[in-house]
């Protein structure tokens, strides 16, 4: 499973209204190869699943992962700070070994 911050809530909720997305297009929450640690993180609306796909609900978030990410992402919080560091989402991985600087990419 995936919780999701309250702030990361609410901005989702502001980009679907901002981009003018649908109640059927949800957040997709991938892992991809590549960035400094070796994965990294793949975040963005999705209406579409297949029938691999893992389906969460937080705080009324939908949330959609494909059955490889899921190993990686068991655990994770999805978090937004648009603190003096930097603006955006950001992942809270137990599962995660090391992490770059930027937060955006990991090993295990």
């Amino acid at each position: 499973m995936i919780i999701v911050s309250d702030k990361a809530k609410e901005r989702i909720l502001e980009l679907k209204k901002e981009e003018g997305r649908t109640e059927g297009e949800n957040i997709r929450v991938s892992v991809k190869g590549g960035g400094c640690s070796g994965l990294m993180y793949d975040l963005g609306f999705d209406a579409n699943t297949v029938e691999t796909d893992h389906v969460f609900e937080d705080k009324g978030v939908k949330i959609i992962v494909d059955r490889k990410s899921l190993l990686y992402l068991a655990g994770t919080t999805l978090e937004f700070s648009d603190g003096l560091n930097g603006k955006g989402f950001q992942f809270i991985n137990p599962n995660a070994s090391r992490t770059c600087g930027c937060g955006e990419s990991f090993s295990i």
